[in-house]
């Protein structure tokens, strides 16, 4: 089973991960519901973590409220149930022909990569921080290009100078959620929980 770390601290189940994309939603007099989304998305993690000495617990309480403004990243954290089907040979693949912004599908240089991609799978590229998910199954086996659909849809031009990456080669860019800090509970005088952790991802 794969592990999870934040700032040394092993992630603990469950953990959750949210798609934020505001809507405005609208039901006219005849009762039809018309949507529409601005095209902008992020994702947001929340979790616990196990600290497992008294340094660790001291280092994540001093993290928890220092440097805020600024972004860090982390490996992008896979559903257990995606892991069980990931066999991708590389974690590196290159992008096959050019998508431009707006896309919600890539094609990829599958030549000289084996396995299967899972619907699920969170990904990004080596030329952008965006990170998205996979909406259905990928086989990586053969030569030539194939499609992977993506959600949300390009935050930016793809070209074949790039590369998909996969796994744990897939960092995510957060910002911490400044209320992360009021999560602090003490027992006897000792630090026993540091709360839940709250990232969004820097966009």
């Amino acid at each position: 089973m794969t592990i999870y770390y934040y700032n040394g601290a092993k992630i603990v189940a469950p953990f959750s991960i949210i798609s934020n994309e505001p809507m405005f939603d609208m039901t006219t007099v005849s009762l039809k519901t018309q949507r529409a989304s601005q095209g902008h998305q992020r994702w947001e993690l929340s979790f616990n973590t196990m600290l497992s000495t008294e340094d660790a617990q001291i280092d994540n309480f001093i993290e928890s409220f220092k440097d805020t403004e600024n972004s860090d990243t982390m490996i992008m954290p896979q559903f257990k149930r995606v892991l069980d089907r990931f066999d991708a040979s590389s974690n590196d693949v290159p992008v096959g022909q050019i998508s431009n912004s707006g896309a919600s599908s890539v094609f990829l240089n599958r030549t000289g990569v084996n396995g299967t991609l899972p619907k699920g799978s969170f990904i990004k590229f080596s030329s952008h921080d965006k990170v998205y998910v996979v909406t259905s199954d990928v086989d990586l086996y053969g030569t030539g290009n194939v499609q992977v659909n993506l959600y949300p849809n390009l935050r930016e031009q793809v070209t074949t100078s790039a590369t998909m990456k996969l796994g744990s080669d897939c960092l995510i860019s957060y910002y911490r959620d400044i209320n992360n800090q009021t999560g602090i509970t003490f027992k006897d005088g000792i630090l026993s929980n540091t709360g839940s952790i709250n990232l969004i991802e820097a966009v």
